[in-house]
């Protein structure tokens, strides 16, 4: 008899439920946008980034906070009459995946704008396909310059895609800063330059030489790894005769690390300085407590340290997300709400979200708001108009700020 009298509760529960949704003003899908009789419809955010593999650590702290202020947009019914999702797709760090990454997320007809990648090579795949699809794209971490200003950035600077925006500053501004360091304030002439063979790094340490030798400096030796490489016994024999007083690494942290810990192993007892992709935890722990003394560049002022960062912190606290929000995180919460600002525009007489795609992109160049990160707004080319940088060195076994400044 119980058994009976839940099922007849349960048929008029259902029965209820059926009528009430059918009047309903709002829908729960993640897929259909509005369903018939409701007035909120849905636009999606993607994200590319690393969700896996050696560099997930910095593409989780992208993700979350993407995540972050898509909830937060909504919570303050940011943009009226729309719920906006996030899409987060994983690069693995590989072209060919971000690629297939961007075609999936391109052929999602809510989609209106992508934060990513954190790999200045990945951009290079992705671009094209967002581009090809007038999705709105901003980068909270690529550094190189060819991606907002073409081939030949320095001489004769040609924006590839309107699509593209960044809210990081490049190597043109990164390198630079990194060789007036060493050079003016650490005092060092000569220094050997290493990279992997990526955009990113070739990008760096091309950036970081010209510079350094402008200033008067001396590249002792100029060498190359690959990008998997784990053994670099026989780039620091070739390095180690040339006595440099320090080593300029283009790449990232899982490479870097072991590089910073053998060079010493084997006597080259010289600080290893790299750009933002080695400023995180997990490069200390791979490089060990030879480390001590290494530098690392990154964009923008230490984010604890900003007044304007302070409801980010606070909120991604708040929000439990199980890992850090790592170097990119302000970065990519900014990267996030310059796109809900141009969605504030384009999506309030829009019908469906991709036919608001194209007005997106109409609108970024004229997104200016206080960010966690400072003003963000955007020059002709797409890049950031802001141009703060730190330096940051290995003191007891953690990364703590030497110098920050804005370069000029």
């Amino acid at each position: 008899m119980r058994t009976q009298r839940l099922v007849a509760a349960g048929a008029t529960l259902l029965a209820a439920t059926l009528a009430f949704s059918a009047c309903g003003t709002r829908s729960n899908t993640s897929s259909g946008g509005s369903s018939s009789g409701t007035s909120t419809k849905v636009a999606k955010i993607g994200v590319i980034a690393p969700l896996s593999g050696d560099l997930s650590a910095l593409g989780l702290g992208i993700k979350n906070s993407v995540d972050l202020a898509v909830k937060q947009a909504n919570d303050q019914n940011a943009v009226p009459g729309w719920k906006l999702e996030l899409d987060a797709q994983d690069d693995q760090a590989t072209p060919d995946v971000g690629k297939n990454a961007a075609t999936k997320l391109a052929g999602d007809d809510q989609v209106v704008g992508v934060v990513g990648t954190l790999n200045s090579s990945v951009s290079l795949s992705v671009q094209p396909v967002l581009g090809a699809a007038n999705i709105v794209q901003v980068s909270p971490a690529n550094t190189n310059p060819t991606l907002t200003k073409g081939a030949d950035p320095a001489n004769n600077p040609k924006r590839p895609y309107k699509t593209y925006f960044r809210t990081c500053t490049t190597d043109l501004v990164q390198g630079p800063f990194a060789a007036r360091y060493l050079y003016n304030t650490a005092g060092l002439k000569k220094v050997a330059t290493i990279h992997d063979k990526k955009a990113y790094g070739q990008g760096l340490v091309a950036a970081f030489s010209d510079e350094f030798k402008k200033l008067g400096g001396t590249i002792t030796d100029a060498e190359t790894v690959n990008p998997d490489d784990k053994d670099f016994s026989t780039v620091v024999s070739k390095v180690k005769p040339t006595s440099p007083q320090a080593i300029y690494y283009g790449g990232e942290y899982p490479q870097a690390g072991p590089l910073s810990q053998q060079a010493k192993a084997a006597g080259l007892n010289v600080p290893v300085m790299v750009g933002d992709g080695i400023y995180d935890p997990n490069y200390i722990k791979l490089a060990g407590k030879t480390s001590e003394g290494d530098l690392a560049t990154s964009v923008g002022a230490p984010t604890e340290s900003l007044a304007s960062a302070k409801a980010f912190v606070d909120g991604y606290q708040a929000a439990g997300y199980k890992e850090a929000y790592a170097a990119y995180g302000a970065y990519s919460y900014d990267a996030a709400n310059a796109i809900i600002n141009a969605l504030k525009t384009s999506l309030k007489s829009a019908s469906d979200a991709k036919s608001a795609r194209s007005a997106t992109v109409e609108a970024m160049p004229s997104v200016s708001f206080d960010g966690a990160t400072g003003k963000v707004a955007f020059d002709p080319y797409g890049d950031s108009v802001t141009r703060v940088l730190t330096v940051y060195k290995v003191t007891g076994g953690a990364w703590k700020p030497a110098k920050t400044e804005e370069f000029k």
